[in-house]
């Protein structure tokens, strides 16, 4: 078990007191899931990512892709209409599934796609104007209120 200390964090910032709880739930989710399907995380560009995830066997009706608050659930269904085979070798695994994934603020799924056994989800992070950096003017009552040749001063 993987234990973290917050302390330092939480004397030179606010709002990340939540920090801990994610950790702490990725850690056990982590621990407990399966390695099945296997995927992986892809940055494309500053602000879009990819997974990708490996669902030989399954066509886009039997997967679900959903996000809740900051979590995108992908489950994968098979439905069982097919006849008994007698397998010498099974090796695809083309078994029911559910992965979750924690996302950051402002994390959007834009699409879903599935090709050649492949599920290809797209993430953008839509970061709202008024959560970006702005300038802010500094006024001053007086402009000449130090200048000894102004009006005033006299």
């Amino acid at each position: 078990m993987r234990n973290f200390d917050f302390s330092p964090l939480y004397s030179s910032s606010i709002g990340f007191d939540h920090l801990s709880s994610l950790l702490d739930t990725i850690t056990r989710s982590d621990t407990a899931a399966s390695n099945y399907p296997p995927y992986n995380i892809e940055l494309i560009d500053k602000d879009h990512y990819q997974i990708t995830m490996a669902v030989a066997g399954f066509v886009a009706k039997e997967i679900e892709v959903q996000t809740e608050k900051l979590t995108l659930t992908v489950k994968g269904k098979k439905n069982n209409t097919e006849t008994k085979r007698n397998y010498l070798h099974h090796g695809i695994a083309a078994r029911n599934f559910s992965r979750c994934f924690q996302l950051a603020d402002h994390i959007e799924v834009t699409s879903a796609r599935i090709a050649n056994g492949l599920l290809h989800v797209e993430l953008v992070r839509q970061v709202p104007e008024a959560m970006k950096p702005k300038n802010i003017p500094i006024e001053s009552e007086n402009e000449s209120f130090f200048d000894v040749n102004s009006k005033d001063a006299a």
